[in-house]
């Protein structure tokens, strides 16, 4: 086999491939024994008939159509390995020349990865916020905790904003109640805009046994985006009683004897999410940085697989989940259909680029992924996945997506390298050492990577 390629564009080649005849003659046994397994000839036992009859009653074309598409893969995947290319997706195939007994010459175009040159990226500088803890931040805190812990007294007066009433509900659609329309002894906080628009000025004013009726747009069900006459009916009102903040309720909502330690609590505990935001910051930044520096030419068809994937996921599983569709989405998000497919565009490029960025930088940088970093990465999938390590681990193995795994923990460890490198300051102007913060970061890289292996870039 002789094989030649062609650089059509810096993301996609064409293979031109000569293959002598007698290298067929495997695919060409395969053939006939194949057809003889298929076909029934009077005179001959089932898969002893001679090659020559079968050439004879169903022709030779049929038996070269079938060892030639037996073979192709094979004489493809040699061209790519001889070759050396990093092939992305499918290649379009054309036979150009099939002689029986002499030759067979084809072509194939296939998008392949682009030669990426990663420039020095030790002079790269980002700016983020600074981790500030204000005594408003803590107030705000331990007030939303002793939110939680707030209890209810019914109360005999008309429903204000802030009380929890008891509700029973009706909807119409056209004069018609629906089937999923009805529902009794729903707990509701008046002000919390948590059901549909219109309660709260429906429910303020009522006393138990008061009724209303409003309009609304559904948000689920049957009759979701519809209109709909809704008549709610008040059957108690509770007011919340928030505790005290004392040394009581410190010992009741921790495992603190003292409203002063509890506070402390929450302000250490603020610190530490403001330092993994600050870490996750400064992870995008680099990697913002480090994608201008570089020139990475995105190949057609796998940025228009990129998109549809993304359109689909969005409307098939996000958007569905909700009830929404994407006209829906695009009106309560206030953007014309144009500004959304520009958008998810610009996120597609992005997410491609940085994944041919990182996966070159694994390749320079000799970036290994061990066992422990792997289980860890699955540990942290799996959680943000709603399932259990076990349960993910399972679907991992059987969907055949380990390497991918293993691509999203080097390509964080990438990125992890060229952070240690870039300067990165507060908004005071101070130096982040990100190794005093080493567990956030870590999480940091691998949330920045995560987005893009989920969309499967490459094929």
């Amino acid at each position: 086999m002789k094989s030649a390629v062609e650089t059509l564009n810096p993301t996609r080649v064409r293979l031109t491939v000569e293959v002598p005849f007698e290298e067929l003659k495997d695919s060409l046994d395969a053939a006939y024994k194949k057809i003889n397994q298929q076909v029934t000839v009077k005179g001959f036992r089932k898969g002893k008939v001679p090659a020559r009859v079968i050439d004879q009653r169903f022709g030779r074309g049929a038996v070269l159509e079938e060892a030639v598409n037996d073979a192709l893969p094979k004489f493809y995947t040699d061209a790519v390995n001889e070759a050396e290319l990093s092939v992305l997706g499918q290649p379009e195939v054309d036979i150009t020349e099939l002689k029986d007994g002499e030759t067979l010459n084809f072509t194939a175009e296939v998008d392949i990865r682009p030669s990426i040159e990663i420039p020095d990226f030790s002079g790269i500088e980002v700016e983020v916020d600074a981790v500030e803890v204000t005594d408003e931040d803590v107030d705000k805190a331990v007030e939303e905790l002793r939110e939680r812990f707030a209890s209810t007294a019914p109360v005999e007066r008309a429903a204000e904003d802030g009380d929890v009433v008891t509700i029973d509900l009706q909807a119409k659609v056209d004069g018609e109640v629906l089937e999923d329309g009805v529902a009794d002894g729903v707990s509701y906080t008046v002000g919390s805009g948590e059901l549909l628009e219109g309660i709260d000025d429906a429910v303020t004013g009522l006393e138990a046994g008061g009724e209303a009726t409003f309009t609304s747009e559904l948000k689920g069900g049957s009759a979701a985006g519809k209109e709909a006459e809704v008549t709610v009916k008040v059957t108690q009102v509770a007011k919340r009683e928030l505790p005290e903040l004392d040394d009581e309720f410190a010992q009741l909502a921790s495992e603190f004897d003292t409203i002063e330690e509890l506070r402390a609590d929450s302000r250490k505990r603020l610190e530490n999410m403001k330092q993994y935001d600050q870490a996750t910051q400064a992870q995008e930044r680099v990697l913002e940085k480090l994608l201008d520096l570089v020139e990475v030419p995105v190949p057609e068809k796998l940025l228009e697989d990129e998109i549809n994937t993304r359109k689909h996921n969005l409307e098939h599983h996000q958007l569905g989940q909700m009830g929404l569709d994407l006209a829906k989405y695009l009106e309560i998000q206030g953007k014309s259909e144009e500004e959304f497919d520009a958008e998810t565009k610009e996120a597609a490029v992005k997410g491609i680029k940085t994944q041919f960025v990182l996966d070159e930088l694994v390749k320079q940088e000799k970036l290994n992924v061990n066992q422990e970093e792997l289980t860890e990465h699955l540990m942290r999938r799996a959680a943000s996945s709603g399932m259990s390590p076990d349960q993910f681990a399972q679907a991992v193995v059987e969907g055949g997506q380990v390497p991918l795994l293993v691509g999203e923990v080097a390509r964080g460890k990438a990125l992890a390298v060229v952070v240690e490198k870039a300067t990165v300051k507060d908004t005071n102007g101070e130096v982040i050492d990100l190794d005093d913060e080493e567990d956030e970061t870590e999480s940091a890289e691998a949330e920045a990577t995560e987005a893009t292996a989920e969309e499967k870039t490459e094929s």
